[in-house]
């Protein structure tokens, strides 16, 4: 299922992530004062510019909103940010509408069952290595690497390999 790029890899023109599982390795850790804190890998977010960089759009959809999540993703300069999504399917949509993008160019990442209905609209399914068995079984891709560990970066560098602009020009 991973032993090369999918032929649909070098269509994609918008990379939907989503967090806990993803990004993170879906832990939830809070602190005394009841802030949350998350992990975010440093060579996901190398590959989230250079995707960029690349014309490879990022959106994150999730279901949770984290303060941590804003922090980094405006870090990494990406825009397209929604949190707190009790339908991510209705955002997915509304993105597809304002980028005005069909969903066969999009690519979807997730790793839980909320992200099925997701997943199943898009172009490209998604997984990282420990996501859900039913995921797992559902998607086009699975990644290496466990959500929050690297495979985010690895998707990237799959999507941008079937367009040739994989590794980026440093």
């Amino acid at each position: 299922m991973r032993a090369k790029p999918p032929a649909s890899a070098a269509r994609i023109r918008l990379l939907v992530l989503d967090v806990d599982g993803v990004l993170t390795d879906g832990t939830l850790v809070f602190g005394s004062a009841g802030e949350e804190t998350k992990r975010f890998h440093v060579r996901d977010g190398y590959a989230m510019q250079a995707a960029r960089r690349a014309g490879l759009a990022i959106a994150v959809i999730s279901g949770r909103a984290s303060a941590a999540v804003t922090r980094r993703m405006t870090e990494l300069g990406v825009v397209e940010v929604h949190q707190g999504a009790s339908d991510k399917a209705e955002v997915f949509r509304d993105i597809l509408t304002r980028l005005r993008l069909k969903a066969s160019v999009v690519a979807v990442m997730g790793d839980d069952l909320p992200d099925l209905p997701l997943m199943r609209m898009a172009g490209l399914a998604l997984a990282p290595a420990d996501a859900a068995a039913e995921v797992k079984r559902a998607v086009g891709w699975v990644s290496r690497f466990d959500g929050g560990r690297g495979a985010v970066r690895e998707a990237i560098e799959m999507l941008l390999r079937g367009r040739k602009a994989w590794p980026p020009k440093i």
